[in-house]
C-alpha cells in the first residue's frame, strides 16, 4: 500500500506540474498583443533579499481609471517592516517641535498685595511669615510653576526619522492607500471634477498629493483650494505626520523616484556629517 500510494502521488505531481508552469508563466509575462509597459529600474543599491514591488501607473486626465503601465518600487523604501514604535516617535516629535507652551504663573513677587508682614515675628505663638503672598498661602504666588514661552523642541535621531518614513510608506502601500500617477495635469480647475475623481477612484476621504517640484499645475491648485481634505506637497516636505493624517497618498512618477533616490542614498551612506548640524553641544 505504501509503494502504491507513493507512485500515485508521483503521477499526480507529474500531471499537475505542467499546468503550474503554464499558469505562472502566463501571469508573470505580459501578452504580446498588449501595450502594457513595465518600468524596470536599475538602482545603485539593488534589492538583496526581497523582490521589487510593482504598482500601477494611473492617470488623472479622465475620471475613468486607466492603467498606463507598471512601476517598480524599491523594497527597502516601500516594503520595509512597519515599525509602529518609530512611527509613533515621529508623530510625537513632529507635534512637540512646533509646540510652544504659553502657560504662565505668577511668582510671589508678581502677585498683587502682601507687602506688609501679616503679624509680628514673636509673641503670638503663630508661625513666622513675612508675606501672605508666599506660596504657602492661598492666593499667593506659585513656586516653580510654568513660565510662558517654553519650547518643547528637540531633534529625533536621524535614523529614526529615515526609518519612520520607510515604515509609513510601506504601511500605505501594503494597505493599498498609495497610488502612483503619471502627472498632475487635470483638464479643468473645477472642484467638482476633482471630487468626482476622488470618489470614483476610492481615494477619500482625505488625500495627500506629492510632487517633485514646488510648482504644481494651476488646475490642480485651483480645484483643491476650496477642498480642505485635499493637500498638495513637494517631496522635501513629506513627513510621517502628514501621511498619517491623510487616508490616501498620491505620488507622481517623478516624486516616487526622488523619494527612492534620497532615502536609498541616506540608508547606504555615512550621515554623521549631516547629523552634526543638529547637535546642540557642538565644540
Amino acid at each position: 500500500m505504501t509503494s502504491a500510494l507513493i507512485s500515485a502521488i508521483k503521477k499526480l505531481h507529474i500531471s499537475i506540474a505542467p499546468q503550474i508552469r503554464v499558469f505562472s508563466s502566463s501571469v508573470a509575462v505580459a501578452p504580446s498583443n498588449t501595450n502594457l509597459s513595465i518600468t524596470k529600474k536599475q538602482w545603485d543599491f539593488q534589492p538583496q533579499y526581497t523582490k521589487p514591488r510593482e504598482v500601477w501607473i494611473e492617470n488623472v486626465d479622465t475620471v475613468e481609471e486607466q492603467k498606463l503601465g507598471l512601476f517598480e518600487l524599491h523594497p527597502l523604501v516601500f516594503a520595509a517592516p512597519p515599525r509602529l514604535d518609530l512611527i509613533h516617535k515621529n508623530v510625537i516629535w513632529q507635534r512637540k517641535v512646533r509646540w510652544v507652551s504659553w502657560a504662565n504663573t505668577k511668582t510671589r513677587a508678581e502677585v498683587r498685595g502682601g507687602g506688609k508682614k501679616p503679624w509680628p515675628q514673636k509673641g503670638l505663638g503663630r508661625a513666622r511669615h513675612g508675606s501672605i503672598r508666599s506660596p504657602l498661602f492661598r492666593g499667593g504666588g506659585i513656586a516653580h510653576g510654568p513660565r510662558s514661552g517654553k519650547s518643547h523642541f528637540f531633534m529625533l535621531p536621524f535614523h529614526m526619522r529615515i526609518h519612520g518614513l520607510t515604515s509609513t510608506l510601506s504601511a500605505k502601500l501594503a494597505q493599498d492607500d498609495l497610488h502612483v500617477v503619471k502627472d498632475l495635469e487635470i483638464p479643468t480647475d473645477e472642484p467638482g471634477y476633482l471630487e468626482e475623481l476622488i470618489e470614483k477612484r476610492n481615494w477619500g476621504p482625505s488625500v495627500l498629493i506629492v510632487d517633485d517640484t514646488d510648482y504644481a499645475p494651476r488646475n490642480l491648485i485651483a480645484a483643491s483650494d476650496s477642498m480642505g481634505h485635499v493637500n498638495v506637497m513637494p517631496v522635501y516636505g513629506l513627513n510621517v505626520y502628514s501621511m498619517l493624517k491623510h487616508d490616501t497618498l498620491i505620488l507622481t512618477l517623478a516624486a516616487a523616484e526622488r523619494i527612492e533616490e534620497r532615502i536609498l542614498r541616506l540608508l547606504h551612506s555615512d550621515t554623521r556629517d549631516q547629523q552634526k548640524a543638529f547637535k546642540l553641544d557642538q565644540v
